[in-house]
C-alpha cells in the first residue's frame, strides 16, 4: 500500500494511493513528490463544496498571472476505466485542461454531491482517508509544504 503525505499550512492529509486503478498516474505523482516538485506551491483554486487545487509550478507566486496554467513539461494519459474512477469526498483526481493533457495539477474533491459529473473525466488516483478536515481548512493561497511518500506491506 502506497501513501502520500501531504504537508500543508494548515495539517497534514494521508491519502491512500490507487496503484491497481491509476498506475501511470501514481508514479507520476510520486515521481513528483520525491523529486520535492510540490513543495512550495499554493493551493491556487479553492471553490467551497467543490474542490481544493495545486500542483501549478506558477503558484510559488500567486500574483504570477501564469497561475493555474502550469505543469511538469509533460503530459499524462488519463486512466478512467478503473473500479475506483468516481469522485467522493477526500479523492484526489488530475487535474488537466482537456483529456490526456494533466501533469502535475490535482485536485481533492470536498463532497460527492458537486463532483460526481467529474466521474470517468478525470483520472482519481487516491483517497484522503486521515486528516480530512484540512480539506475544509484549505483556503486559496495556503501551501504545500511538502508530500511525503510512504509504503507498507
Amino acid at each position: 500500500m502506497i501513501k502520500a503525505e501531504i504537508h500543508t499550512s494548515r495539517g497534514v492529509m494521508v491519502a491512500t494511493l490507487f496503484e491497481d486503478d491509476a498506475p501511470q498516474t501514481v508514479a507520476n505523482f510520486i515521481k513528483l513528490s520525491k523529486e520535492g516538485f510540490y513543495d512550495g506551491l499554493a493551493f491556487h483554486r479553492v471553490i467551497p463544496n467543490f474542490v481544493i487545487q495545486g500542483g501549478c509550478p506558477h503558484s510559488r507566486d500567486m500574483a504570477d498571472p501564469r497561475v493555474g496554467t502550469g505543469g511538469p513539461g509533460y503530459s499524462i494519459k488519463c486512466e478512467l476505466s478503473g473500479a475506483r474512477q468516481f469522485h467522493d469526498r477526500g479523492v484526489l483526481s488530475m487535474a488537466h485542461a482537456g483529456r490526456n493533457t494533466g501533469g502535475s495539477q490535482f485536485f481533492v474533491c470536498h463532497s460527492r454531491a458537486n463532483t460526481k459529473h467529474l466521474d470517468r473525466q478525470h483520472t482519481c488516483f487516491g483517497i484522503v482517508e486521515e486528516g480530512t478536515e484540512v480539506i475544509d481548512a484549505i483556503r486559496q493561497g495556503d501551501m504545500i509544504e511538502r508530500i511525503a511518500i510512504t509504503t507498507s506491506e
